[in-house]
């Protein structure tokens, strides 16, 4: 069997050459809807220059259910300004989204951005009072699986069922194959940091929790196994786990599935935050 080029399967940029675009385009839209939207924009939730989210809530201002919504660039490049037109869709079903930042590698490890969004929901929860839905893309949907195999219970009086349910996009949950590709240039994991970054070797989430992994059917094979390996390991410990594969979307377009009115992963989200 051949080797797999790691670099290949995992550096998205260069399997996505037109990306610029893409990002552009959601930028526009980002700064769009930040102008009109009902939102609550840079709260801290440390002391951090990055450690702020942006809250965005439905016209209606109803204080409706919470989805938090965590931004890719393999936690080394992004900022939730670029990514708040992922609100757009959840404000007009009466969903509030928040949408946080956080520090980036080399500055601090991919562990340390796990515990950054452990104290971001902790945050929401003593502001808001409300259980959240997490999801994200890339980085974000790596920090999605964290987030709902988290034992809340260690990070402090909260609630032990804070994240019953978790989307995550295109994530990576077994860090080591990243070791020899250029994405390590900025992450510096080792064996030993890839595997304590990693929610798949970690202890499944609680039974009674739901988790949907999504690759893109353009995305190369090691995302699409990412996924399945993930939801299969959960499966088995009694988590309500399963892949889903996008068809004709890659590592970028899939995220425009958010914003998409009929897209069928806008409303299993939504139906998580309202359930």
């Amino acid at each position: 069997m051949p080797t797999l080029d790691l670099e290949i399967e995992y550096n998205n940029r260069k399997r996505v050459p037109e990306h610029p675009a893409i990002q552009e385009r959601w930028e526009k839209a980002s700064a769009a809807l930040r102008a009109e939207a009902k939102c609550e924009l840079d709260k801290p939730y440390g002391k951090g220059e990055r450690q702020k989210y942006d809250l965005f809530h439905p016209k209606t201002g109803a204080a409706g259910p919470l989805v938090v919504f965590i931004h890719g660039g393999y936690w080394q490049r992004g900022d939730r300004k670029a990514y708040s037109f992922v609100a757009r869709e959840f404000i007009a079903q009466g969903v509030s989204v928040a949408v946080p930042s956080y520090s980036l590698c080399p500055a601090v490890s991919v562990i340390d951005i796990v515990g950054e969004m452990r104290q971001c929901l902790k945050a929401l929860y003593e502001t808001t009072k409300r259980r959240v839905v997490v999801t994200g893309n890339s980085a974000g949907g790596h920090l999605t699986a964290a987030m709902i195999a988290t034992d809340w219970s260690k990070v402090g009086s909260l609630p032990a069922d804070l994240v019953r349910s978790g989307y995550a996009i295109s994530g990576v949950f077994d860090l080591a194959p990243l070791i020899p590709t250029s994405i390590n240039d900025a992450a510096k994991l080792d064996a030993a940091k890839a595997r304590e970054a990693s929610p798949l070797f970690w202890p499944a989430p609680s039974r009674n929790r739901t988790f949907v992994a999504a690759a893109g059917g353009d995305e190369s094979q090691e995302f699409v196994r990412q996924s399945l390996d993930i939801t299969a390991a959960w499966s088995r410990a009694g988590v309500k786990a399963e892949c889903i594969v996008v068809p004709s979307t890659n590592h970028f377009t899939i995220v425009d599935e958010l914003v998409r009115p009929d897209s069928a992963m806008l409303a299993r989200i939504v139906a998580m935050a309202k359930a």
